[in-house]
């Protein structure tokens, strides 16, 4: 099924082909850091630091290198301070709001289903016999 949505080529976003940009899009979203920071900043703006503490297991390298690909797809906008110490803010683009619901939803799924999902990796392992 495909959305009517602004195009930027002449083609229609396709997903399943290799050459569409919108692949690009969605490799980026499938990174759990991407999906992560982005439900973090739903609550509205943050700071780095503020952004690593609240994101289990994330580095500080990787939240930036993260921040800047949302920031070039336009899902989120980085604000520096003219203040001593410098302060910078990240905060989500009305298109990266657009996208904090579906991901908050798939939070809540995982969150749901983990159990189960478990469970069924560990009873494959088992008919594997892997343990």
């Amino acid at each position: 099924m495909r959305v009517n949505t602004p195009q930027t080529s002449d083609c229609p976003a396709d997903v399943f082909s290799a050459q569409c940009p919108s692949r690009r899009v969605l490799e980026l979203l499938a990174e759990k850091w991407a999906l992560l920071v982005v439900h973090r900043l739903a609550g509205g703006p943050a700071r780095t630091a503020a952004l690593r503490r609240s994101i289990g297991g994330i580095s500080e390298k990787m939240l930036i290198q993260t921040l800047r690909r949302l920031e070039q797809h336009g899902f989120v906008v980085r604000r520096a301070f003219a203040e001593v110490p410098p302060r910078v803010e990240y905060e989500l683009t009305p298109l990266g709001a657009s996208l904090s619901e579906p991901i908050r939803a798939l939070d809540r799924w995982v969150e749901v289903h983990h159990g189960e999902i478990d469970a069924a990796r560990r009873a494959y392992q088992e008919r594997a016999g892997r343990s």
